[in-house]
């Protein structure tokens, strides 16, 4: 508790002073009007990517949200991340103050919706909150019955979140609260390129959709692998399928949607394979397993240890 509160009074500090930093030279007041001007700023120090006054304070207050959100409770009640390799819980290298579970089978599974084990954990968000993925899928459809792959107007959408969101016990509803989810469009793969994930990560998040129930992203499938030397992006891992997925715990041996559209043309959405493979080219009017992902408000605590014959509870 002692180093918690020293992580919020430094954060407050840090803010504050970074504050007086970025305006106190310009002499900014109430009562006071001025052109707008661009203000650029040396960031060297302070570990911040924005070149620019806002971008820096906005992500000052994310920063402060990591620290006062209660991720690194979870983290250590999570028993803390792996860093030797294998099944565990990891640092997203990809998205800050991000966690996420890789590896063939770790210690993720939870208790939702009266469903024991039924659920498991992709990540620890920055902001608290806890995503999680059924581990069954709830049936086939159609990513979109007239083959859009814009999930914001996608018939997948409203079925997720009119009737099956409907179906939750009125407990599981007050648990999960309404999230912006990246539906950006991924990179489609055709020619082999095997560099960096960032690129597709970042394409995934360039365009948000806010809602209660959605889907895993195509990075998300890639991110849980541990295998990070063949697995890493949608060209490795499908060359590598065979080996790639026996080190995911997404994988189960369907044909199943993500909720990356494809690049590649306006029908086409990422789907995972019963191979293992990642393929964009999926019409938006094919049938494929459904696995509904939703995040966990920030407040609810969890007990268990996150096996399958013990797993998280909600309190």
């Amino acid at each position: 508790m002692k180093e918690k509160l020293r992580k919020i009074v430094k954060s407050r500090i840090f803010i504050f002073v970074c504050a007086a930093l970025l305006f106190g030279s310009i002499g900014v007041s109430a009562a006071t009007y001025f052109p707008s001007v661009d203000v650029t700023y040396d960031n060297k120090e302070s570990g911040l990517v924005s070149t620019d006054v806002q971008g820096a304070i906005d992500e000052l207050y994310v920063k402060a949200q990591q620290v006062s959100s209660g991720s690194d409770d979870k983290v250590e009640d999570m028993g803390g991340t792996t860093t030797s390799g294998g099944d565990g819980l990891y640092k997203d290298p990809y998205e800050t103050g991000r966690y996420v579970f890789k590896g063939a089978n770790p210690n993720n599974y939870i208790t939702f919706n009266n469903e024991q084990a039924g659920w498991r954990i992709i990540s620890l968000e920055p902001d608290g909150t806890i995503k999680i993925m059924k581990i069954a899928s709830i049936g086939s459809r159609a990513y979109d019955d007239s083959s859009s792959n814009d999930w914001r107007n996608a018939d997948l959408n409203t079925y997720l979140n009119d009737t099956y969101y409907n179906r939750l016990t009125a407990t599981a509803k007050s648990q999960i609260v309404s999230h912006n989810f990246s539906v950006g469009a991924g990179y489609w793969d055709s020619n082999g390129n095997t560099s960096d994930l960032t690129d597709q990560v970042n394409a995934e998040n360039e365009q948000l959709w806010n809602g209660k129930v959605g889907l895993a992203t195509a990075t998300e499938y890639l991110r849980s692998n541990s295998n990070t030397s063949n697995c890493r992006t949608v060209a490795l891992i499908n060359k590598n399928y065979n080996t790639c997925k026996s080190t995911t715990w997404m994988f189960n041996s369907a044909n199943w949607w993500t909720m990356s559209a494809s690049t590649r043309n306006t029908y086409g959405a990422f789907y995972v394979d019963s191979g293992g493979g990642v393929y964009g080219y999926g019409g938006g009017n094919t049938s494929y397993g459904v696995r509904p992902v939703l995040y966990l408000s920030s407040n609810v605590t969890l007990s268990g240890s996150g096996t399958q014959n013990d797993p998280y509870t909600l309190g």
